[in-house]
C-alpha cells in the first residue's frame, strides 16, 4: 500500500476521514462533501480524492441512495487505523494497589488483545481529576473512572463520554469510614477528616459524611490517608473498603451509611472529540470477559497481568 505524506493536505485530510468513519455505524448516511469541507478545512477535490483512495482500497464502501444521500455500507477498521495514524492505545486507571483493580486492569487489557495488531498499554494515576485531565490533553486514548466520578464530572462539563459501563462492584465493593481511635463509630463535631481534592470519590463522600459537622478538612493525597491515620495527624478518613480489609489490625472501620452504589461501578471514559475511539474501544472490550476475568484474579483463580 502506497503511504501518503501525513503533513500534505491530502494526508490529513485522509486522516480526518479515516478517523470520522470510524466513528460512523454502518449503514449510516455520511456527511456530504460540502458538510465535510467545513468540518475538515479542506478543498472540495482534496476531499473527493480522499474518499476515493479509501474506497479504493476497500477502507469503506459507499452507496448512493439517492435523494436519501450516500450511505456508508461496510468498513474494514484494520484499514482505517492506518489512515487514521492510530497504531496503539494507552488507557489510564487507578493504581493497582487492590485485587479489584489488579483484576480489572488485567480484565480490560487482555479482553483488548485483538487481531486489529494494536498494542494497548495501561498507566496507573491516582485521581479521576487528573485522569479525565490527561485524556483531555490527549496524554492518554481513554480512562478508567467510577461511573459516579464521570457523572459528577459530567454535570459542570460536557467534553468526556462514556462509552463502557461495567457491572457494580467492577470498581470496588465499597467506601468505609477509617478511624484511629476505637471509641469513634461516626464523624463527629472537631474531628480532622481526611480529604484528597484530586479524588471525585473520595472528596465528594467526604463532604456529604460531614455534612453538618464542624469538622477540620485535612488535605491530603489519597495514598498518603493511612499514613495520616496512623501517625494521629487526622482522626477519620473515608477509603475504599476492598483495600481497608487489609489493615483492620491497625484501624477501625465502620460502614458509610450513603447511597453509593455508582462509586462502585467502572466505566471508560473517552474525550467527547475522539469519537473514532468510542467505535474502535467498543469493538475490542467485552464487559462479560473482563467481568470473568477480574473475578478469577479476586479468587486466585488467575495471575495478575498488567
Amino acid at each position: 500500500m502506497a503511504k501518503t505524506p501525513k503533513f500534505t493536505k491530502h494526508g490529513l485530510a485522509l486522516e480526518a476521514l479515516a478517523k470520522y468513519f470510524m466513528s460512523v455505524d454502518v449503514n449510516t448516511r455520511i456527511l456530504t462533501v460540502s458538510e465535510f469541507e467545513a468540518s475538515i478545512e479542506a478543498a472540495r477535490g482534496t476531499i473527493q480524492n480522499s474518499i476515493k483512495q479509501l474506497c479504493d482500497v476497500k477502507a469503506i464502501t459507499l452507496v448512493s441512495r439517492g435523494q436519501l444521500g450516500t450511505f456508508l455500507v461496510n468498513k474494514d477498521l484494520k484499514a482505517l487505523l492506518k489512515y487514521a495514524g492510530i497504531s496503539f492505545l494507552i488507557g489510564v486507571m487507578p493504581l493497582p494497589y487492590s485485587k479489584s483493580y489488579e483484576g480489572l486492569s488485567t480484565g480490560v487489557l487482555q479482553t483488548m488483545e485483538n487481531n486489529l495488531n494494536i498494542p494497548v498499554n495501561m498507566a496507573y494515576m491516582r485521581g479521576a481529576h487528573r485522569r479525565v485531565e490527561m485524556i483531555l490533553n490527549q496524554r492518554y486514548d481513554f480512562a478508567i473512572v467510577s461511573k459516579f466520578a464521570a457523572c459528577n464530572y459530567l454535570q459542570k462539563n460536557d467534553d468526556i463520554e462514556v462509552i463502557i459501563e461495567f457491572d457494580e462492584g467492577s470498581f470496588l465493593s465499597n467506601h468505609v469510614l477509617m478511624f484511629n481511635q476505637p471509641h469513634y463509630t461516626e464523624i463527629l463535631d472537631g474531628m480532622r477528616v481526611g480529604i484528597d481534592r484530586d479524588s471525585i470519590d473520595q472528596s465528594s463522600l467526604t463532604i456529604q459524611a460531614t455534612q453538618g459537622k464542624d469538622v477540620k478538612f485535612v488535605e491530603v493525597s489519597y495514598n498518603q490517608l493511612i499514613n495520616k491515620l496512623m501517625h494521629d495527624e487526622i482522626d477519620a478518613a473515608i477509603w475504599n473498603g476492598d483495600e481497608a480489609k487489609l489493615h483492620l489490625d491497625h484501624f477501625y472501620i465502620h460502614s458509610l451509611n450513603l447511597d453509593h452504589k455508582n462509586n462502585t461501578i467502572a466505566t471508560i471514559i473517552i474525550d467527547k472529540s475522539r469519537q473514532e475511539l468510542k467505535s474502535l474501544i467498543g469493538s475490542l472490550v467485552n464487559v462479560h470477559e473482563v467481568m470473568d476475568l477480574q473475578r478469577k484474579v479476586m479468587n486466585g483463580e488467575l495471575t495478575p497481568s498488567y
